[in-house]
């Protein structure tokens, strides 16, 4: 017999040829761990599906609701009121946060309002407040700035300057946040070092949305629906025409759409195109979200918001027609919660929040032959008791 021997093969000529492999240790070693490896991710991979399955449960069964609409229509107010509501409201650290947000939106607003005096021909009327003038013009914004004593000092003396208070008045002429007047009237509260924000400061303050924010949460069905508790999951997305194309990643599911509408921003246009009026955006952007394949089999409510800012403006002097001269020849179609009274025939407001509801009415019964997923509700966001 002949054979021959190696370290990993034998092979004998007088028999059939039979091969047999010797791994080394080394690799015995590397094989076992590849056992106890795969092991470990099977089990990571059950405890991967059953989290899956509860959540994919809990998905199904809760109703959703997606927040839509133009910039600054209030739909980050929304889900701060939900979490109000719903919640134990804002924790220690989130109201500290909030208070810097709030600051900043002070020194955001100041210097709008006082950079557009120039422009629009206005003067410092008491000379006294030019050196705290020239200290809010000499703050970078786009550096972090520390909010010192010295510049609540400046502030107040600046916003208390009347030619400060005419360039507030032509405020809708520069998209002047809402929250402006709110928080500069309340400088010296807000610059103590120990000032906490209330809810009512939350709801006020301003913080443009650049991602999607989601906040679940229960509420009670009454015993003629069945009891027990719905789960509702709400979700906010950027609202300026730059956020919008993140819109198509939560239109998958989405029960339905909660469309927010500023009315009070008849007299305004868009920062991104001054020919634009933000009111006509808010139709047209409605419009294209109705028609959406994706949105579909979703429900549509609309949200005419901010009323008592709609209210403040008519009461102003700043008429609607000057914007939408159909406003003049606009039949009133009083809404069924005021038509009792004869008096409202007459009121500017309520014909004004009647006309503002009817271009949206009147544009999708041109748009649609059958109208079945319309809602209205007229309420303000800010207000907590109203919600």
């Amino acid at each position: 017999m002949v054979s021959y021997k190696t370290t990993d093969v034998e092979i004998s000529l007088d028999k059939p040829i039979t091969i047999v492999r010797r791994m080394p240790s080394k690799v015995n070693k590397i094989l076992d761990c590849f056992k106890t490896t795969r092991g470990s991710e099977r089990r990571t991979s059950i405890d991967l599906e059953k989290k899956l399955a509860t959540w994919m449960k809990s998905y199904n069964k809760a109703i959703k609701i997606l927040l839509l609409g133009a910039g600054e229509s209030g739909k980050t107010t929304i889900i701060k009121q939900m979490k109000i509501l719903h919640f134990q409201g804002f924790t220690d650290s989130e109201r500290m946060e909030k208070a810097r947000e709030i600051r900043g939106n002070i020194l955001e607003c100041i210097i709008l309002i006082t950079k557009q005096m120039s422009r629009l021909g206005i003067e410092i009327k008491n000379k006294q407040n030019i050196q705290s003038f020239d200290y809010l013009w000499s703050i970078d914004l786009e550096q972090d700035f520390v909010f010192t004593p010295e510049f609540f000092i400046h502030v107040k003396k600046v916003w208390d300057d009347p030619g400060t208070q005419e360039s507030y008045d032509k405020g809708p002429s520069y998209q002047l946040p809402d929250c402006a007047k709110y928080f500069l009237d309340r400088v010296s509260q807000v610059a103590d070092p120990d000032y906490v924000p209330s809810n009512e400061d939350i709801l006020h303050s301003r913080k443009t949305s650049t991602d999607i924010q989601k906040i679940e949460f229960q509420m009670k069905v009454p015993k003629k629906y069945g009891s027990g508790f719905q789960n509702f999951w709400m979700f906010d997305v950027g609202g300026q025409r730059g956020e919008r194309r993140k819109w198509i990643q939560v239109f998958d599911g989405i029960h339905t759409i909660l469309f927010l509408v500023a009315c009070n921003i008849y007299d305004q246009f868009l920062p991104e195109d001054p020919t634009v009026n933000r009111l006509q955006e808010s139709i047209n952007l409605f419009k294209d979200v109705w028609s959406s394949r994706f949105l579909q089999e979703s429900g549509f409510i609309i949200f005419l918001n901010k009323q008592d800012l709609l209210k403040k403006k008519i009461e102003s002097g700043v008429s609607i027609g000057n914007y939408f001269p159909d406003y003049y020849k606009h039949t009133t179609n009083l809404l069924p919660n005021s038509a009792k009274n004869p008096e409202n025939n007459n009121n500017e407001y309520m014909r004004t929040r009647s006309f503002i509801r009817d271009l949206f009415w009147v544009k999708l019964l041109i748009f649609v032959q059958i109208i079945l997923k319309y809602v209205r509700v007229l309420h303000c966001c800010c207000n907590q008791k109203k919600i």
